[in-house]
This record gives structure tokens, sequence and C-alpha cells, in this order.
């Protein structure tokens, strides 16, 4: 007997939980995540975008504008990719790498450069041309960050949580 075939490559092993991790965030809008994975292909932390512990999210705002920015999600929500790094609680990330859906932006990549992860797997970067996007590229170029889009051969995972299919 030999080995099933088409099983998922680590990458998209990866990015599939971080996507399935995306499932928990409340954001109306748009669901970020983030997977940080060591050189042993263990994952080590996720992260989705929401709001820090303690902050109500039925009393905080989700609203993407209002005539005030206080009244906006923006000075709120923790992003996927901070959320993942603190989630580790101290625990050493040097080495590791991030799969995130959408490439960082500048905030996030000045705390990927400095917990130490040394790769980005990304799948969009629909934001390239913002002056957010190519600050972060010229961070991660300057300090030796590689970044990666994913191009997965599966496009789609289907997760089956029936019992009887088990």
């Amino acid at each position: 007997m030999s080995k099933r075939e088409g099983y998922i490559s680590w990458d998209e092993f990866f990015m599939g939980a971080a996507m399935l991790c995306a499932e928990r965030s409340k954001d109306p809008n748009t669901q970020v995540v983030a997977c940080i994975v060591n050189n042993e292909n263990r994952i080590l932390s996720v992260g989705y975008n929401g709001f820090p512990a303690g902050c109500d999210d039925e009393v905080f705002p989700w609203d993407r504008s209002a005539e005030d920015a206080y009244d906006t999600k923006y000075l709120y929500v923790c992003h996927a990719e901070l959320n993942a790094i603190l989630n580790c609680r101290g625990r050493s990330l040097a080495g590791s790498r991030i799969y995130v859906a959408l490439f960082p932006c500048n905030e996030c990549a000045k705390a990927i450069i400095q917990s130490g992860i040394t790769e980005v797997v990304y799948l969009s970067d629909k934001y390239a041309d913002t002056p957010q996007t190519r600050a972060s590229k010229r961070m991660f170029d300057a300090a030796g960050v590689k970044y990666t889009k994913l191009v997965p051969e599966k496009k789609e995972i289907v997760l089956d949580l029936r019992e009887e299919n088990i």
C-alpha cells in the first residue's frame, strides 16, 4: 500500500490554519489572520484582528468611517500579526515564519522584525501601492525578512465537522 495522494503542503496547511482562525474575527468587513510557525513546522501561535482583551466588541465601534475617527474601529482593533506575536507570551520567535492573508502593514512589519520572524508568507498584496505596504517592504528588505506570495495548488480546503465522517 502506498501513501495517500492529494494531501496538502505545509504552506497550505499553515495558511489553512490561519484562515480557519479568521472565523473567530468579529470584524464585519475584513477577517485578517496570522499563524506563526517555527523551523520544525510547529505552530507557535495564531491571531486574528479584533479588540484587545477586556474591550467589549458590543461596545467598541466596528465602523470604517465616521465624522470623528474616535468612532471607527481603526483606533482600537489589534491586527492579526500583532495578536499572534503577543499570544506567544514572550516565547522566542527567532527564525520563525508568519502566514498571513494580507501583506502586513508598516506597524505590523515593525513588530514582525523586532520579534525575530524571518519570513512572511502571504496570500494577497492588494494594498501593494499604499505607503504603508511600501514601507513594510522597505523595512523587510533592510532587515533581511523574506516575503513570499503563496500560490496554493489547492484553492479550497473544506472542513467537515460531522462525527459520522470521521
